[in-house]
């Protein structure tokens, strides 16, 4: 009996059936899972590490107080700081370049920094055409952190329970 039924079964291809089921259930009367990427953006975790930002004060001064924690922290070596002092006593930085070729976008240089200065963006839409626009001079970092101050002001208020 049981050679009998599993020869009915491989002739009339059953599993093939239950599966191409199953398939159209799906196509058919369940949602969709899957979003039109171009169109439709998923949600960004607030941990979410993206594209390199300089922030400033809300009195328009840049935050930076030229430590170089960030360019020491920096595994790949990819952060490049030059600082000179100002007429006030304090530090701020002349130079402040990132080769976006070499970050691994570990986090460290958002953790190493004291002052919350440089932090890793909710972009992920970065691609370019040229090698050399990887390369991230001090104003480059500064239009970025001017574009996305708020959300990365909530991402810091978001994350700042666990840290």
């Amino acid at each position: 009996m049981f050679a009998f039924d599993k020869t009915v079964r491989s002739f009339l291809l059953s599993e093939i059936v239950q599966g191409l089921k199953l398939t159209f259930m799906y196509m058919f009367t369940r949602p969709r899972v899957t979003i039109n990427y171009p169109y439709e953006k998923g949600p960004i975790s607030p941990r979410f590490r993206g594209e390199h930002a300089l922030r400033r004060y809300p009195n328009g001064e840049e935050r930076c107080i030229a430590c170089k924690l960030c360019e020491a922290i920096c595994p790949a070596l990819a952060i490049t700081i030059e600082a000179e002092p100002r007429e006030d006593g304090s530090r701020r930085t002349t130079r402040y370049d990132i080769d976006m070729t070499k970050c691994i976008y570990c986090g460290l240089c958002q953790e190493a920094c004291p002052v919350d200065a440089i932090v890793e963006g909710p972009n992920f839409e970065y691609a370019v055409e040229t090698r050399e626009e990887l390369y991230y001079n001090k104003d480059k970092l500064l239009a970025n952190g001017d574009r996305w101050e708020a959300q990365i002001a909530a991402n810091i208020v978001a994350d700042s329970p666990y840290r």
